[in-house]
């Protein structure tokens, strides 16, 4: 899954962003409604964090535009009024959710899950696929009983490659849905990451590099 918060109070988002990481979400970052319009114009994301109080482009005018472009992002909308009238008039201009501040992140963390399901179809809680079993809940992975250990970025490549259910996925893609707007589209990144997750998984080898175009579990 990947998301954007808007947040121009520097340190909140930069919290919300490191736990939503940590939960192995690309993230990225906007401090002012100008360049959250930038982000969505150029990424698919499937959550946008949305601060109703931003400078420049306020909030409310990056839910309208988000939502006559029909894009697919849920919005989950955030602010200091906790009053219903507040509430009433921020899921009126067409967002999805509404999470007052202070709020535990945990139940952001809830709701982004939440949201996410409803972006796109919704994954089964187990992924599995040529003896390899993913239980995204326990974020945990198994190839044949076996219980396989896996860093973040290799937990998100194998989600990806399993749920396209024997399709080629390209490394474009997964840059896309797996590592942040930092990630230099050129790097070697996925072919590294792949060669570690390959070695994890062990043998015989589950994932196939199809040459010029991605790789995929067959």
């Amino acid at each position: 899954m990947r998301v954007l918060i808007a947040e121009d109070e520097r340190m909140l988002a930069d919290s919300i962003a490191e736990g939503l990481r940590a939960e192995a979400l690309a993230v990225d970052i906007a401090y002012d409604g100008e360049s959250a319009l930038e982000r969505l114009g150029v990424h698919d994301y499937d959550v946008l964090i949305l601060d109703r109080d931003l400078p420049g482009v306020h909030g409310d005018d990056v839910c309208r535009a988000v939502v006559d472009s029909g894009a697919l992002v849920r919005i989950l909308m955030l602010t200091a009024a906790a009053d219903i009238r507040s509430r009433v008039a921020g899921l009126s201009l067409g967002a999805d959710d509404y999470l007052p501040k202070p709020f535990a992140f945990e139940e952001l963390l809830a709701r982004v899950h939440a949201l996410g399901r409803r972006a796109r179809p919704a994954d089964p809680p187990m992924l599995e696929r040529a003896g390899v079993r993913l239980d995204r809940a326990h974020r945990q992975v198994y190839r044949e009983g076996r219980y396989v250990p896996l860093a973040r970025k290799e937990f998100g490549v194998l989600a990806e490659l399993l749920r396209a259910d024997g399709a080629v996925v390209s490394s474009e893609d997964l840059l896309e849905k797996v590592w942040d707007e930092h990630i230099d589209p050129f790097t070697n990144t996925v072919r590294t990451t792949m060669m570690k997750l390959r070695r994890k998984l062990g043998d015989p080898p589950v994932i196939e590099t199809v040459p010029g175009v991605g790789y995929r579990i067959p």
